[in-house]
């Protein structure tokens, strides 16, 4: 069987991805330092873009078998990671940080508590279910997602986020990607990325302190 790699239909050479992304990067970090809107926040590990970004379409598949589309991402806040199950280090390290960040927001009723989304961009290997079995060793609550490339690529895009099959010298593939994490409003708009090191305390505070901004400006 021949070893999976990154689909190549309609995608940009990785190169130009990572440089699209580390632009998106640049302009998120000046966006919050100076066009930022009056009485914004302070965030002690997130950057926020200056306006929230609508999301374009998109339809996954969850664990439990149903769609995953915007949607999902609606109601609640949202913490969005992509990875992959065979994952030696990042994802499970970023699961479990997500998860003690939640629970660090534990005084709060459920529903205002963070919807913690994984999405493994390694469907070769990992199924819908397999992606929620994994998340929900890390978080019970959390949900697992997956779906083939031709809608996990757009979707990963849409985050400002990249991923990519590599081969390894001992044979079989690992899969590079992004470890930020998206941060998504009730409405279902990216509002900023977690950017690593990730600290759960510092994570539960600026979702606290968003949760304010918003439920003020909106009062």
């Amino acid at each position: 069987m021949d070893t999976p790699k990154a689909p190549s239909s309609g995608k940009l050479p990785i190169i130009a991805v990572l440089v699209v992304a580390l632009a998106a990067g640049i302009g998120l970090y000046a966006g919050q330092h100076y066009f930022a809107p009056p009485g914004l926040p302070t965030m002690q590990n997130s950057l926020l873009y200056p306006a929230p970004k609508i999301l374009p379409d998109f339809k996954l598949v969850a664990d439990d078998g149903r769609p995953f589309t915007n949607a999902e991402l609606r109601g609640r806040w949202s913490l969005v990671f992509i990875g992959f199950t065979h994952c030696p280090d990042i994802c499970p390290d970023t699961m479990g940080r997500l998860s003690q960040a939640r629970k660090a927001m534990g005084e709060l009723a459920e529903i205002d508590l963070p919807q913690i989304v994984f999405v493994s961009v390694d469907p070769e290997r990992d199924s819908p279910r397999l992606a929620g079995d994994y998340a929900q060793y890390f978080e019970p609550t959390a949900r697992g997602v997956s779906g083939d490339h031709d809608a996990l690529m757009p979707f990963t895009r849409s985050l400002g986020m990249v991923y990519m099959q590599t081969e390894l010298d001992e044979g079989g593939y690992t899969v590079d990607h992004s470890a930020s994490v998206a941060i998504i409003d009730p409405e279902g708009r990216q509002i900023g990325l977690v950017r690593p090191p990730l600290d759960p305390q510092r994570i539960a505070s600026d979702l606290r302190a968003l949760a304010e901004y918003r439920a003020h400006s909106s009062g």
